[in-house]
């Protein structure tokens, strides 16, 4: 699995693993039932403390992105994760918040549409399963 950090970033670390693993399961570069390196792999081939991946790992875990089991490690979650009814306010906050930084930053309602549209496409053609 490739990460790509920005070690110069005001982004935390583990935030970026954690958004970096988020990706690629939309992607589809990670499967159903795949797994992760290990904490400790991932910690020594990304050059970052053990704790900074565990606290993605764990991060991960809570929202129901991944499985964590003391003989298998971490495994990827069935998807889709929970039904979209469950997550809609989630969701709603997410965008809401997201538009007007948008808006601010002076990004135009025709480009945030078409960068929205252009990603949940390249995101919602993948198989899962």
């Amino acid at each position: 699995m490739i990460l790509n950090l920005d070690f110069n970033s005001d982004v935390p670390i583990y935030t970026q693993i954690r958004e970096q693993i988020i990706k690629s399961i939309a992607n589809g570069d990670l499967k159903t039932n795949e797994s992760l390196p290990s904490v400790r792999n991932m910690a020594e081939e990304i050059g970052v403390n053990l704790h900074t991946v565990n606290k993605s790992y764990n991060l991960l875990k809570d929202e129901g992105y991944i499985n964590i089991d003391r003989r298998k490690g971490a495994m990827v979650n069935t998807l889709p994760l929970i039904k979209k009814d469950e997550n809609t306010e989630k969701i709603k906050s997410m965008l809401e918040l997201l538009t007007a930084e948008s808006y601010l930053l002076g990004m135009s309602k025709e480009e945030f549409i078409n960068y929205s549209n252009e990603f949940f496409d390249n995101y919602g053609v993948k198989d899962y399963e």
